[in-house]
């Protein structure tokens, strides 16, 4: 087996552009996550404090997962099957932070509003990434 994307003869396979937008997009994605989670972990008292009452686990669960979605989207946008299992990892992870955070909430914890629209965002974003990713990637052999 080939560590590329290549055909059982070992000729190159064509990624297709809608695969490669779709990997570049989510890389871009976690690029922008890493450095907004960056900015509220490490950056001046001004940005924690415009972050409001971020809940510290979520902030840096988004920071970390920032890394595999570049991961994942740049083994996307090159066909690479691997990818598609680090789309997934990353769709249940978000899911398992999205169920701590809420039983944060319910038992009182201070929160920001909007958190609750990004986890669900970003779990459902990375699960039907990992979706569609599977269903042209997924499948292909010597990825």
């Amino acid at each position: 087996m080939t560590s590329g994307n290549s055909s059982e003869s070992g000729a190159r396979l064509p990624v297709p552009g809608a695969v490669r937008a779709v990997g570049y997009g989510a890389a871009a994605f976690g690029i922008a996550t890493v450095g907004a989670g960056g900015l509220v972990l490490f950056g001046p008292e001004a940005a924690r404090e415009a972050a409001g009452h971020a809940v510290p686990f979520v902030v840096w669960t988004n920071f970390l997962a920032g890394f595999a979605y570049v991961a994942a989207g740049a083994g996307i946008a090159h066909g690479r099957r691997w990818a598609v299992g680090v789309a997934a990892v990353v769709a249940g992870a978000t899911a398992l932070a999205g169920l701590a955070f809420a039983a944060h909430a319910l038992s009182g914890g201070a929160f920001e509003p909007r958190t609750v629209g990004a986890l669900l965002l970003r779990a459902g974003l990375w699960a039907g990434i990992a979706l569609w990713a599977r269903a042209r990637i997924g499948g292909r052999r010597g990825v």
